[in-house]
């Protein structure tokens, strides 16, 4: 398996992902396609120009994604590792959705774990 590295600020978000992630669906896939319980919220990184160039490969390769119950988006799952700590990218399948934005999820509060807030920089690894 490929791994690519995505560099970006973290930013605030507007608070979708926790509700998605508190869904019992939702949750129930993260569990069995990525072996955790995610915290239920995510961690939002507005890209580099480069690293939004790089984001292309996540739309070209094979993953498991999170099948929606009716009215919802597929969301992609791609395992990835930021400073050590294992979590996953979150890619909303949404028409219009930011294209330099990437949300990471994980078993634990990102932003606590990593001690960063918004306007710092972080970079992710991700399996693709």
């Amino acid at each position: 398996m490929n791994s690519v590295t995505f560099e970006g600020k973290i930013i605030t978000g507007k608070g979708d992902g926790k509700k998605y992630l508190s869904l019992p669906w939702v949750k129930r896939q993260v569990e069995e396609k990525l072996g955790f319980t995610p915290y239920l919220g995510t961690l939002n990184l507005q890209l580099t120009k480069e690293s939004i160039t790089r984001k292309k490969l996540l739309e070209e390769a094979e993953t498991d994604a999170i099948s929606p119950a009716r009215g919802y988006c597929v969301g992609l799952l791609f395992e990835a590792s930021v400073k050590g700590i294992k979590c996953a990218v979150v890619a909303p399948q949404i028409e219009n959705y930011p294209k330099g934005v990437l949300e990471l999820i994980a078993p634990v509060n990102l932003r606590e774990a990593l001690k960063v807030k918004d306007g710092d920089s972080v970079t992710v690894s991700v399996c693709i």
